[in-house]
């Protein structure tokens, strides 16, 4: 299918964005268009306007300052993977990204835009909600700043406004000791995952859990911060007994989706393998 007819506009700065984007009371984003593109395709979204925010210059920054990563929003998924300075200083990124699509898309698609887009199968609303992240949000009356607890609002849904346009997502620096991994079930790979877990693990002397960080996403409307596995593992020893009885919580409380792919049940049973199997594998890189 071919998307409907609409208005195109590609702003050079981030004040004639946000001037479309105020002015028009039908106006759609255009970052990476990796999730965009196939829902015009379908018909699945109309917009009267459709504002292209490629050629704005000073939102590809990656830069890490007091405490902090900050990213651009529009930079490119493949080109944060392939970041040193993330790598380095949050480690759960690129074991994530790994996991989104394949690298023909991550090489288009961008950081902000999947954040924004809010799919809870997605990867990185997961991991910004793991993370205790915050993203910053322009519009012509200023700037704020949302933290990830308060970004997501339900199925493709934040509390962003209208006018609003993601500019920066901030993450903080992991200290040292720490793992990190993002595991999940798909049916091919490439494809959504039926469920996934995103975990990250500061390990302090003796294997003691200083900091514990796990995420779920697939099993809900929006992504799942797992605070019960964190509440029972922070501050004890990483005993593998201990690690199995904490994941066997984590599904409490999920109401996950029943669909032509998976039935809630099989989803929450999902999210305790694969909450354990994230924990196990953090903790082999934390060493």
């Amino acid at each position: 299918m071919k998307p409907p007819e609409l208005d195109y506009a590609a702003p050079t700065s981030l004040g004639e964005a946000l001037a479309l984007l105020g002015a028009s009371e039908d106006a759609k984003l255009l970052a990476g268009g990796q999730s965009l593109i196939p829902l015009l395709s379908f018909r699945l979204a109309a917009p009267a306007l459709l504002v292209d925010l490629a050629r704005i210059p000073g939102l590809d920054v990656v830069e890490r300052s007091n405490g902090y990563v900050r990213v651009g929003a529009m930079v490119r998924q493949r080109t944060a993977e392939e970041s040193e300075l993330l790598r380095a200083t949050v480690p759960l990124l690129a074991p994530a990204l790994r996991h989104v699509a394949h690298p023909q898309i991550r090489s288009r698609g961008t950081v902000g835009g999947s954040i924004a887009h809010a799919d809870p199968a997605a990867e990185l609303p997961a991991l910004v909600v793991a993370l205790d992240g915050r993203v910053r949000a322009s519009s012509e009356r200023g700037e704020r700043w949302i933290d990830a607890s308060d970004l997501y609002a339900g199925f493709l849904t934040t509390t962003l406004e209208p006018d609003e346009i993601v500019t920066l997502i901030e993450l903080p620096v992991a200290p040292p000791a720490t793992g990190a991994a993002c595991v999940e079930v798909a049916r091919r790979a490439g494809d959504y995952a039926l469920a996934g877990a995103l975990v990250q693990v500061t390990c302090g002397d003796r294997r003691v859990l200083e900091d514990v960080r796990v995420a779920l996403l697939g099993v809900g409307a929006r992504p799942h911060r797992v605070t019960s596995v964190e509440e029972r593992l922070r501050g004890e020893v990483a005993e593998p007994e201990l690690l199995a009885a904490a994941s066997a919580h984590a599904a409490d409380g999920l109401e996950p989706q029943t669909d032509a792919q998976a039935t809630a049940q099989y989803r929450r049973h999902l999210a305790r393998v694969l909450v354990r199997r994230g924990l196990e594998l953090a903790l082999e890189r934390a060493a």
